[in-house]
Order: C-alpha cells, then sequence, then structure tokens
C-alpha cells in the first residue's frame, strides 16, 4: 500500500498538500516509476472525499490504507477500511472503489460492462469490480479465509448523479458489491456506520489484516482440472474479466445470427493470459459451446492434456496445437483460444507436410478462418524464435483483409513474480527492452532478488528454498551449451551443462521419462525437474515459486551496454538467414522470459565476471546467503 494512517490523519495531510507528495513518493519507489498524471489527478480529487465522508460519519479512528496492493498481484484497491463491526465487535474491513465519473451506462451486450466516455472500449462495473476485490482478498488472505462476513465492497461515483449511472445498478448488489453516487451521500455515510464503529479506533484490525499469512497462489496447473471439467476457480479482475466477458458475449452474438469476431488480448508474463484461456474454456466446455485450446508450445499443451485431462480423455482433446488446423474446415468450432499466440508461425507446414497440404496458407489464416470467435492471448516481448508471427499487427491486418471486427484488450495487471511492476520494470530496463536504461533495484516486499558468485551457490540456495521452505524452484540457462543425444533408458543424463567445476544435463528433449528425469514437457511442473537445467522452450507459459537463472556468454555486459554474441548460442533455430539485429532481440527476449518464471524470487548468474559485477551494482546487498 502507498499510506496508512488514521480517516483523521488523511484528512489533515490532504488539507496541507503533503498527502499526494507522499503518495507520489511511495509510487515512485515501489514501482520504479513516477505515477501518472491521471492517477495523481485522481488521487487529488477522490481521496480527500472519502476522508471526508468518513470524519463527517464520526469515524475519524478508522484506519484508512490508501492503494492497497492485493496480494500476490499487482492490482491494488483504492481503499481498505479497517474497523470494528459495531454489533458483533469483530474486525470489519471496507473495500472501496472511488470513481470520478459523472456518467456510465451499461454495455448493450453485458450489463457486467459499463461505457463510460473517457474510456475507449468497456470497462467492468464498478459494483462487480469491488465485489471481484472482495473475493480475491478472501480467497488470498489468511486473516480472513475463514471470516468471509469480516468483508465488505462499496463503489463510491462521488461525482455522479443517481440519474447519470441507474443503469449500473442492472447487476445484482450484494453485501460485497454496493454502490453510492454524490446525490446519495447521507446513505453512504450510514452504511459507512453500518459497517464500522464511532467508538474504536481500527489500528488493531488493519495490523491483523496486515499479518494475515498471503495464501499460495493458485497455480495454473494444479487447478486445471477442476477449473475445465466442473466450475470456475480463479477470480477474474478488472481488465480480465472484461477480456473474458467480451469473448462471452462475441460468442452468444455468433450463435444468434452469423456473425465472426476476433478477440485480441495482449499482457505482459503474469497478466492472466493462460487464466483467461482456461477460464474462457471451463466456461464454454461447460455450456455444450465447441471450442479448443490451442498453443505453438509442445510443453505447455502436453502438460495441460496431463494435468486437466488426467482421467477424462476427451478433456486432453480439447488442447491442440497451432498447425492442427491445416484441413478444418472454415467456421468448425464456435471459438479456438490460442494461448501463447506470440508463438504462431509464418505456416504451418514443415518437413512431415505432405505436399498436398503444403499451401502456403499463412497459419494466421488457418486459425482465424476454422471458428466464429478467434481468440488471441499474446505477449509481443515473448518472442524468442525466427519466423514467430503473433503480433497485434499481423492479426490486425489479417483481419481487415478478411472484413472481420477485431477487438483489443490489454491486461496491466500482473500475477507472476509476486505482483511486483517493479521487479517486470527492473527485468526489461536491465534487458533493453524499454527505455531508459538498467537501475539499481529497491526491494518492493513482493518480489525477491539475488546474485549468486558460482552456479553452486545457486544450486545450493535454490535446494534450501525447496527443502526448508518448501517452494519449488528451477534452474534455467541461455541456449550456450550443446545437447548430447538423449541417452537410453537407465543411463545417467550427459553433463551438457559445464561450468567450471559445476556440470549439470540440460531437461531432456523427448516424451518419456528417463533416469528419474521427467519427460521435456513436464519439466517446470513435475517436482523431479530440479537437478536438470531447462531452457526457453521448456520453461516459457509456467511458473514456480523460486527461478535459478544462469546468463550464459551469448549477453555479456560490456563498459555500457549489453553486447550479444551469437557465436556463442548453440540454438539451430539461428541460421545464417537469421540477421544479427534479430538474433539480439530474440536473445534479450528469451532471457526476459527466463528472469520472469518466478513467483516468490529470482536468483541470476552471470558466466562472466564482467557481467556479474554489474548485476552486482544493480542489485546491491540482495545477494546469496548459503546455508551453513
Amino acid at each position: 500500500m502507498l499510506l496508512r494512517a488514521s480517516a483523521r490523519t488523511v484528512a489533515v495531510m490532504s488539507m496541507d498538500g503533503s498527502l499526494f507528495l507522499h503518495l507520489t513518493e511511495q509510487f515512485a519507489h515501489m514501482h520504479g516509476h513516477r505515477p501518472g498524471a491521471s492517477e495523481v489527478r485522481s488521487w487529488e480529487r477522490s481521496i480527500p472525499v472519502l476522508a471526508a465522508a468518513l470524519n463527517d460519519a464520526g469515524l475519524g479512528d478508522v484506519e484508512v490504507m490508501l492503494e492497497y496492493a492485493l496480494p500476490l498481484n499487482s492490482k491494488r484497491a483504492d481503499a481498505v477500511l479497517a474497523g470494528v463491526h459495531p454489533v458483533s465487535g469483530e474486525p470489519s474491513y471496507v473495500v472501496v472503489e472511488l470513481k470520478q465519473w459523472s456518467g456510465a451506462s451499461p454495455h448493450d451486450d453485458d450489463p457486467e460492462l459499463c461505457i463510460v466516455d473517457a474510456y475507449v472500449r468497456p470497462v467492468l462495473n464498478p459494483i462487480e469490480q469491488v465485489r471481484r476485490y472482495c473475493e480475491y482478498l478472501l480467497n488470498f488472505n489468511g486473516a480472513l479465509a475463514e471470516h468471509s462476513e469480516r468483508v465488505s465492497g462499496v463503489a463510491y461515483l462521488h461525482n455522479a448523479t443517481e440519474f447519470g449511472v441507474s443503469g449500473l445498478r442492472e447487476i445484482e448488489v450484494d453485501e460485497r458489491g454496493q454502490m453510492f453516487t454524490a446525490e446519495g451521500r447521507g446513505a453512504f455515510l450510514e452504511y459507512l456506520r453500518a459497517k464500522l464503529s464511532d467508538k474504536q479506533p481500527g489500528a488493531w484490525a488493519a495490523d491483523e489484516l496486515m499479518a494475515g499469512k498471503t495464501a499460495p497462489s493458485k497455480q495454473l496447473m494444479a487447478l486445471a482440472a477442476q477449473e475445465v471439467r466442473q466450475r470456475e476457480q480463479f477470480v477474474l479482475l478488472d481488465e480480465q474479466q472484461v477480456a473474458y466477458r467480451l469473448v462471452l458475449n462475441a460468442v452468444r452474438k455468433a450463435k444468434q445470427s452469423d456473425h465472426k469476431e476476433i478477440v485480441i488480448v495482449t499482457g505482459g508474463p503474469g497478466t492472466g493470459k493462460s487464466v483467461i484461456a482456461l477460464s474462457l474454456l471451463g466456461e464454454l466446455y461447460r455450456q455444450g459451446v465447441s471450442a479448443l485450446h490451442a498453443t505453438g508450445s509442445k510443453a505447455f499443451t502436453k502438460t495441460m492434456r496431463k494435468v486437466a485431462g488426467a482421467r477424462k480423455r476427451e478433456v486432453q482433446e480439447l488442447f491442440k496445437y497451432f498447425n492442427g488446423f491445416m484441413t478444418a474446415e472454415k467456421n468448425s468450432l464456435d471459438v479456438v483460444i490460442c494461448d501463447e499466440a506470440h508463438r504462431i508461425r509464418e505456416t504451418s507446414a514443415n518437413r512431415y507436410t505432405s505436399a498436398i497440404h503444403r499451401t502456403g496458407k499463412p497459419q494466421i489464416d488457418e486459425l482465424i478462418d476454422v471458428a466464429r470467435v478467434p481468440v488471441f492471448l499474446l505477449d509481443e516481448h515473448q518472442v524468442v524464435r525466427p519466423g514467430e508471427m503473433g503480433t497485434v499487427e499481423e492479426i490486425r491486418a489479417a483481419a481487415t483483409r478478411k472484413g472481420i471486427d477485431c477487438t483489443v484488450v490489454p491486461l496491466e495487471s500482473q500475477f507472476r513474480c509476486g505482483g511486483s511492476d517493479a521487479y517486470l520494470k527492473w527485468v526489461v530496463r536491465l534487458l533493453g527492452l524499454e527505455p531508459g536504461g538498467p537501475f539499481v533495484w529497491e526491494p518492493d516486499g513482493r518480489m525477491q532478488l539475488r546474485v549468486a558468485e558460482s552456479p553452486e551457490e545457486m544450486e545450493a540456495f535454490l535446494q534450501e528454498r525447496r527443502t526448508r521452505d518448501d517452494y519449488s524452484a528451477r534452474m534455467s540457462a541461455g541456449y550456450c551449451w550443446p545437447w548430447s543425444p538423449e541417452p537410453n533408458p537407465g543411463d545417467p543424463l550427459p553433463l551438457d551443462v559445464v561450468i567450471g567445476d559445476w556440470a549439470r544435463p540440460w531437461n531432456l528433449r523427448g516424451d518419456r521419462a528417463i533416469s528419474g528425469a521427467p519427460p521435456s514437457a513436464l519439466w517446470a511442473t513435475d517436482p523431479a525437474g530440479f537437478g536438470q537445467v531447462g531452457c526457453v522452450y521448456t520453461a516459457q507459459g509456467f511458473e514456480y515459486d523460486w527461478s535459478g537463472v544462469i546468463i550464459g556468454p551469448d549477453l555479456v555486459w560490456r563498459r555500457d551496454q549489453w553486447v550479444t554474441d551469437r557465436t556463442k548460442s548453440k540454438d539451430t533455430i539461428f541460421t545464417k538467414a537469421t540477421s544479427d539485429a534479430d538474433v539480439a532481440r530474440l536473445i534479450r527476449n528469451t532471457y526476459k522470459v527466463l528472469l520472469t518464471r518466478g513467483m516468490v524470487g529470482t536468483v541470476v548468474y552471470s558466466t562472466d565476471s564482467e557481467t556479474r559485477e554489474k548485476l552486482r551494482e544493480l542489485v546491491g546487498a540482495q545477494e546469496v546467503t548459503v546455508p551453513a
């Protein structure tokens, strides 16, 4: 959070101007950049209104937590009010979403979405938005797990009239989803008095909330079976739910009329693209809608088949590859959900494709043609192979050629890397994928970052996290060491990744387990994957608690910049036809993928001494401490 204080203190700080200075400084510290003008403006216009309402209601001792960060997630509730319930005497928490809107109307196709003049695309109804924040808190804060009655949620549209937003009340309201306007200020004060006592301060209740243990993130693979076969397991927030609803609305229109529409969902690592994909697949599957999940990742698809369809063959058949639609009839599906769509290739043909099917048709066109609602979920910064074509520009161009409507939904909040926006910013700036250059990491309490002096130190640290803290952990590396042929069953794994006296095998490449190591597709999810070094193709799309990343000699720091050396890469996909500029971009993207797999922390090691020195300079004192 950016500030915790009593309502009385917040009111004083907003009057003397110190509040907004404090919020700005805290935001910059936590996120690595200053807040935008619109965010600062919203603080200046909304927080004093909330503080005044609390004080006018006689609730000056209620504890106010501003910009409260949801656990394991970069989303922030505008405010969480902590106090004591006037009847039960138990802790009571009110999640508040503040809106400056003067008017809003429900979306024509879906009342859970709404239209606001200031935004170019639909946004979530604030009643539903705050309700989902409450549900998410209940799922992930141990202090609330057994006390759901302690949490309430309210949207306060303090500039709006009842007439201007009356349509938003078409959706159900409940204890976790209420809405008040400027005209209803008196009712809002009564609501606050009903939830929070004016006789007792709220500091101890806030302490209890803050001390609540954060529940482990609902790992994507562990819940896939329930998600697809039974019911929704994930709480989708804000633009995630907007993307989900827009797809369902497009499906409904497609079934009601001869309608075809493309939906593109973009976002960085951990923004919830695969969670949206699974939620959609589960809902469509339950509705009896013909839908398939497709990726270009062998590891991801095989893992989904194994986990989600463990005991049900028809569920396994829901997971396909991008190149599996070469002979499919047009619009033979209602929906195709293209997850990891940045891995779409130029064509689906390969050396095994028969001559009759070598039509030269773009793979994007095949995926668009096969379904009435093609959905593409992608991150353009995760393009790591030459010939990968999954970009918004390419998909939009294909849609334009075919005269098909195309909607783009950007995801901003992220759930990977402990929900740390600051860490993701540090990674992309470190690698030069965004302008501004590297900056010194400042711990933000969400993501841990360490530099190892040796691979032995890295492995020992990760092993300690596994055994002492019961965390999952993996080691991965740039593609800088050759791969030996797959060993025969029973033979030891070849120790290909050699750094000084330290040597470990790459992950397996095949589809069977050998000598206790899991098959390639399960390296990231099977605990037996620890001890082998993963490459980008087995790590991409997955997450684990602790990530150890070895930066090889293909990317080194010299003087004041990164230098890529294509001769050090052993990746056979880089041919003479791959330009130096493309190789440099793809190598940096590779390390971005590897550095953003961890949910709790990352340990990074470089084989190059000058690069290690630069990393120590950037990470500061956050070095590895190996247990005795």
